[in-house]
C-alpha cells in the first residue's frame, strides 16, 4: 500500500521536477478520461485527490519539522529548490509568514506544456490544503496568483500563537 512506503521523492528531486513529471503523465490521462466521462467531472475528481494528497503532505511535514511559522518557513526550501521560484519575504514572526512569489517556474512549466488550467489544479490547488494538513489552526489568504494572470502570488499565513506540534 502506498501509505506504507515513505515518499522521499520530493527531497531527492525537488518539487518542480516532481510536478513536471506528474503533469506529463496526468495530462494525457485526464484528457483520455475526459473524453469518456466529461472534462469537468474528471478535473473535479483530480482536484479532490490533489487536495487529499496535499493535506497528507502538510501533516507529514509538520510531523518532521513542527507546525509553527518557523517550521513552515523552513519547508519552503523544497518548493524553491533548483531555482524553482523566487520569493520575497515581507513579514516573518512567530504567528505570521507573508511572502510574494515574484517568479514561478511552476507557472512557466505548465504554460510551456500547454496545460495552464491543469497547473492551477495540480499545484496552486495544493496550497490551502497543505497548510490545513500542516496546522489546522493556520489560515492562508492568497489574493493573486501568477497562473491567474497576476504579476505575483501573494501568500499571507497566520499561525496560532502556540509553540511546537499541535494535536
Amino acid at each position: 500500500m502506498a501509505d506504507d512506503f515513505p515518499d522521499t521523492l520530493t527531497q531527492q528531486i525537488g518539487v518542480l521536477l516532481r510536478r513536471e513529471t506528474e503533469a506529463r503523465v496526468l495530462a494525457p490521462v485526464i484528457d483520455a478520461l475526459a473524453e469518456a466521462f466529461g472534462r469537468d467531472r474528471v478535473v473535479a475528481i483530480v482536484r479532490d485527490v490533489v487536495v487529499k494528497l496535499a493535506q497528507k503532505q502538510g501533516a507529514s511535514l509538520a510531523a518532521e519539522y513542527g507546525d509553527d511559522a518557523n517550521a513552515f518557513a523552513e519547508t519552503l526550501q523544497f518548493w524553491t529548490r533548483g531555482d524553482a521560484m523566487e520569493i520575497e519575504v515581507l513579514e516573518h514572526s512567530e504567528t505570521q509568514l507573508d511572502y510574494d512569489v515574484t517568479r514561478c517556474g511552476y507557472a512557466d512549466m505548465y504554460r510551456a506544456l500547454g496545460i495552464e488550467e491543469l497547473g492551477k489544479v495540480l499545484s496552486c490547488n495544493r496550497d490551502f490544503a497543505m497548510v490545513e494538513g500542516f496546522n489546522t489552526g493556520t489560515t492562508l489568504v492568497r489574493d493573486e496568483t501568477i497562473l491567474g494572470g497576476a504579476p505575483r502570488c501573494t501568500f499571507r499565513y497566520r499561525f496560532p500563537a502556540t509553540h511546537g506540534k499541535t494535536d
